[in-house]
């Protein structure tokens, strides 16, 4: 059974609560592996903390904001708890975002160091972006430091392991525990500013919504530049007790799936996107050892869900929801309680309204309150825009069913209004999933002269026309006002490094065609 979420326990620092987790589930229990396949336990996290921390403390002041440019795996984990354990905070930067938004996020957070790694550079051919970095800050590679780990360093290391509460900085749990970038999906990313209680307090909600076994391995292929891949990905599993596999990419299908059966995961994080390629290239034996899998970040197909359930009956896919500026987790299903086409029950300890939206006769604009609500946005150097008596405008719709669960209707700003009539976007996309459940598909709205806006669909099926979908709408009993009668082809879906899609690019490449 769940526990009770007691929000007083998510009132300390994100390294002390490491600390309370290795103590609990014990210091030799090993935590945290990667495709280096070089396990790591507790007390081999903490002791790696520290000896890298004090390297990094040498070159950086405290309270100084350190920018990570890592992919998911064992080495950004450690990194993210050295600069916890030294009082630095971790920025953490979205490398598929471009030269000028990563430079704008680290004058943004005034850092003056990026760490990143020599190896991954490399593999993800990021040179020139590097390069262009130099510019506005100073690159480190933790290669160099860790090459430069001497015997003090060890020594220091091992002191520090054996009285980890002695050696660590002491912090505030209103200190801020790291600073995320929205991911743009609708406009130019916004820094937000999560304190250590932010991060601490959403682990533990999640740990008393879901009765997490500390046995279960999790697998992560989600970025850690992502609040699901962060807080979902790392802390939320290291500080429930909770082996974690991290992985840098959930592109690469095929070694996701082989590493899933390999590492015996039985909890995925993923999105609907990636779940409905794993799907179709596991073979059933494949992801025979999983237990649930969580998709966030998109809604969830019904196709996703039929396939899932045909080839892996065992495997509960669970639909979630959440925000950056919230940690991330809002809400999820339960295995217990599972009600596709909601993202399930609100987390314990939130308070929520819906406000009346003009057109939408049910439910309302969702704001939300609560211990994993974000200090507020980093809207200049050196200051943070709080949100309005700490409500939060997640600038979704939904509404509340009788069974506690929420019900997404979409974005607010995601509703075009034609001829009079408000139309859901999220609404249209699923008309044209039901027709082509296996293409990726966007629908935006442009200015018209006569209804006042019009629908362009895009999508990568090259087969798609408006006569097949507006025959299917009419077999629904969908409106015909609902079918876009522009359809526009891409080679390929159109999303960001988080997997979510690009509205903002979806947008120009329907505007461009118009």
């Amino acid at each position: 059974m769940a526990r009770v979420f007691d929000p007083r326990k998510g009132q300390i620092g994100l390294f002390d609560a490491l600390i309370d987790a290795s103590r609990t589930f014990g210091i030799k229990k090993p935590i945290l592996e990667d495709q280096d396949r070089k396990p790591l336990s507790y007390r081999d996290l903490i002791r790696a903390s520290f000896a890298l921390g004090r390297k990094i403390a040498a070159r950086t002041e405290a309270g100084e904001r350190v920018a990570l440019l890592l992919p998911t795996s064992a080495g950004a984990a450690v990194t993210l708890f050295a600069l916890q354990a030294i009082g630095r905070v971790p920025t953490m930067l979205n490398f598929t975002s471009g030269g000028r938004n990563l430079k704008a996020a680290i004058a943004l957070a005034e850092a003056k160091l990026v760490l990143t790694s020599k190896r991954f550079v490399d593999q993800a051919k990021l040179e020139e972006l590097v390069e262009e970095l130099k510019g506005v800050s100073e690159i480190v590679y933790l290669e160099d430091v860790r090459a430069s780990i001497g015997t003090p360093d060890r020594l220091y290391a091992l002191m520090a392991g054996a009285l980890p509460r002695l050696f660590r900085k002491p912090v505030k749990s209103s200190d801020i525990g790291v600073i995320l970038f929205t991911s743009g999906s609708f406009a130019a990313p916004r820094g937000v500013v999560l304190t250590q209680a932010n991060m601490v307090s959403n682990a533990l909600q999640v740990a008393a919504h879901i009765d997490i076994d500390a046995e279960w391995i999790m697998f992560n292929p989600m970025p850690v530049f992502h609040s699901l891949g962060l807080t979902g990905g790392v802390v939320l599993p290291l500080l429930v007790g909770m082996k974690v596999f991290e992985y840098p990419s959930p592109l690469h299908t095929k070694i996701v799936i082989d590493l899933i059966r390999e590492s015996r995961a039985t909890i995925l994080l993923s999105t609907d996107t990636f779940m409905g390629q794993y799907a179709r290239a596991a073979d059933p034996q494949d992801l025979a050892g999983l237990k649930i899998a969580v998709c966030g970040a998109e809604k969830v197909r019904d196709s996703t869900r039929a396939m899932m359930a045909e080839k892996f009956p065992t495997v509960q896919l669970l639909e979630g929801y959440g925000a950056t500026e919230a940690s991330p987790v809002i809400a999820v299903n339960l295995p217990e309680a599972n009600h596709p086409g909601t993202v399930g029950p609100l987390m314990q300890g939130q308070e929520f309204r819906l406000e009346p939206m003009e057109g939408i006769p049910v439910g309302g604009r969702l704001y939300i309150k609560g211990p994993n609500i974000m200090a507020g946005y980093l809207v200049a150097p050196g200051q943070i825009e709080a949100p309005p008596d700490g409500w939060h405008d997640t600038g979704d719709v939904g509404v509340l069913e009788a069974d506690g669960a929420l019900r997404l209707l979409g974005r607010a700003k995601r509703f075009a209004k034609i001829a009079g009539e408000m139309i859901s976007l999220s609404a249209v996309e699923d008309l044209a999933a039901d027709r082509w459940p296996d293409c990726w598909r966007a629908v935006v709205s442009i200015s018209d002269a006569k209804k006042g806006e019009r629908l362009v669909l895009v999508t990568d099926d090259p087969n798609a026309v408006t006569a097949d979908l507006l025959a299917h709408a009419q077999a629904v009993g969908a409106p015909d006002i609902a079918v876009p009668r522009k359809i526009v082809k891409v080679a390929e879906p159109v999303l960001l490094g988080t997997g979510k899609t690009d509205y903002a690019a979806v947008q120009r490449i329907a505007e461009a065609e118009i």
